[in-house]
């Protein structure tokens, strides 16, 4: 059992600790096993507290707050979206996050998570497509090739087994930077001048534009019958990446309808809008892809219960590995009534 003083001291995974953990790993065998532990949490999905993201909007952006809780470990994130600090030379989105013991409330690990959302987002993405993209796809296209684009790739392909993608970006910058760091590994890497050209031959596509406005990034007539959609960009009120007529005949999934019919691609839609929870695909209480030409749509938003496996998931990895810091965060007095001695004795 540990004792106050070393509860006291919180481990930390900086930025620079995240960037060697997952080369200590390998970012696709990471990806794997990621999309393994958010998978793992799907099926206990009912265990967990759940509520949508505590969310405070301006003109510019959203800063959010992601909490969840399994009745054992307390867990949230706090994150923000901004498209317009992309300009600025600034991170769309950042984020940092905190797991903590439920019996104590005292925090057992406080990590960064800028790269940790990314990882986690790209993992969540080809778990859903495991479910439900077509058996024995090969080629993914990639709409938006901003800095979630080669996550989404590699772990399509470390997950789902994808040998082709095809690029598209409006910022031509952007596609020549993606298909850069895509070159060597492994890929078949087709930059494309356009999102139709991107398309073609693709039985999976994936959107992630960043833009915070209503956009059809996709139109009803360049999706084909057997095409699984997997649309993340649409992630906030106000910001969506498909046309309504894609929506009406598709299958539709998503992780949770409560905060989705607010931020993703289904607030198009009416109020009732029919939907299937990923979870209940995974545990065998609902279909998932039903036949070769049914249009599959993963709605995924990003929920708290993801965030939460990937910082179990960096606790449980971090371990032995030296690869973090101690925090000294929780005041820790020799008498836990006399806070203010502690206090007073600083001098």
């Amino acid at each position: 059992m540990s004792t106050p003083s070393e509860l006291a001291l919180v481990p930390f995974v900086s930025v620079a600790n995240m960037m060697r953990l997952v080369h200590h790993i390998g970012l696709e065998q990471l990806l794997v096993e990621l999309a393994g532990e958010v998978e793992a949490d799907f099926r206990r999905w009912p265990k967990f507290d759940k509520t949508p993201r505590v969310a405070s909007h301006s003109a510019v952006g959203v800063i959010e707050l992601m909490p969840t809780s399994d009745g054992e470990t307390y867990g949230f994130k706090y994150v923000n979206g901004h498209p317009k600090n992309t300009h600025e030379g600034l991170q769309t989105v950042t984020a940092f996050g905190l797991l903590a013991e439920v019996s104590t409330g005292y925090p057992l690990l406080l990590s960064e998570m800028t790269l940790l959302t990314a990882l986690r987002t790209a993992a969540t993405s080809s778990m859903a497509a495991k479910w439900l993209a077509p058996k024995g796809a090969q080629v993914m296209a990639l709409i938006g090739n901003g800095a979630q684009s080669e996550f989404q790739a590699l772990a399509f392909r470390a997950v789902c087994g994808i040998s082709e993608v095809r690029l598209y970006d409006i910022d031509p910058a952007a596609t020549k930077k993606c298909a850069a760091n895509l070159a060597k590994t492994g890929l078949r890497v087709v930059p494309c001048t356009s999102a139709e050209s991107a398309i073609e031959g693709a039985q999976i596509i994936t959107t992630c534009t960043a833009d915070k406005q209503y956009a059809t990034i996709l139109t009803d007539n360049m999706v084909g019958a057997g095409v699984h959609l997997n649309a993340i960009g649409g992630d906030c009120p106000g910001k969506t990446e498909l046309a309504p007529g894609i929506l009406s005949r598709a299958s539709v999934f998503v992780e949770y309808p409560e905060q989705t019919r607010v931020e993703g691609e289904i607030q198009q839609m009416p109020a009732d809008f029919p939907v299937t929870e990923l979870w209940k695909v995974i545990t065998g209480q609902a279909a998932g892809r039903k036949s070769g030409a049914e249009v599959t749509l993963f709605d995924g938003v990003g929920f708290a219960i993801e965030d939460f496996a990937a910082l179990r998931y960096v606790l449980a990895k971090m371990q032995g590995t030296g690869l973090y810091d101690e925090l000294d965060m929780i005041a820790d007095p020799d008498d836990p009534r006399d806070l203010f001695g502690m206090l007073m004795r600083a001098n």
